[in-house]
């Protein structure tokens, strides 16, 4: 089993030189990865753009929208690579397009390597309770590829937001990335990881080590957990 979630956030050179590493080293052996755009509005564009970021690397990127059959190019595909967006848009097309099971499947039981960012690394979740995006469509479920047993937000934060107009600085009083997980958990048990940016989850059989920037380990009834970079957790999210 060979899974990457991240958050985003590599508009530094040193995050993208890892995030390219990364990519590399989780489809290694791959010569044909399946791109999912759809949490994008514009899916020719997006995987355009993807396949141009990568083509220095030694796959290539098919956009599943592109493919006769979806389903049948899934069961063939060597990689699978779900990009970021609106969490929403995303989930309700892999649910009209009946993706869920086959990709669980192939993960999970064939080990093709998955990969997903942002939005592909919410869906990777059991659910896609824990997103940031606004409800742009409207899904049937809140199901998701379940490949990991906890929930990721990502591009987490530890606390409020400060916003800059005319070189002043003014505090947002609006709710924090905290307390929205407070409320999941008040109708979840569920354990959540708050992905800072930059930040990388590398998943295997053993477990999971966290690559790039700092992560929050959120466990209903108990004091939110700061790791660092390198740290490995088992799927429980207790050190290891």
């Amino acid at each position: 089993m060979k899974i990457l979630l991240g958050s985003g956030g590599i508009r530094t050179e040193e995050r993208r030189n890892l995030f390219f590493r990364l990519m590399k080293e989780n489809f290694e052996g791959c010569k044909k990865v399946i791109f999912i755009p759809y949490a994008s509005g514009d899916y020719d564009e997006y995987t355009s753009s993807v396949k141009e970021m990568f083509n220095d690397l030694e796959f290539e990127i098919i956009g599943i929208h592109q493919c006769e059959n979806p389903l049948a190019e899934l069961e063939n595909m060597e990689g699978i690579y779900v990009g970021g967006g609106n969490t929403f848009s995303l989930v309700k097309k892999l649910h009209e397009n009946k993706l869920l099971e086959i990709i669980r499947k192939k993960v999970l039981n064939d080990g093709v390597p998955y990969a997903g960012v942002s939005a592909g690394a919410n869906v990777a979740c059991p659910t896609m309770q824990t997103t940031n995006d606004m409800p742009i469509d409207l899904v049937p479920s809140f199901e998701t590829f379940d490949i990991v047993p906890f929930q990721i937000n990502p591009h987490y934060h530890p606390g409020g937001i400060w916003w800059k107009e005319n070189e002043e600085l003014n505090e947002h009083f609006g709710e924090t990335r905290k307390r929205r997980i407070e409320e999941f958990h008040n109708y979840n048990d569920t354990p959540v990881i708050g992905l800072y940016e930059g930040s990388f989850l590398r998943c295997d059989e053993e477990g999971v080590e966290l690559l790039g920037n700092k992560a929050a380990i959120i466990i209903k009834g108990s004091e939110i957990k700061t790791i660092s970079p390198e740290m490995k957790i088992n799927y429980d999210l207790s050190a290891r």
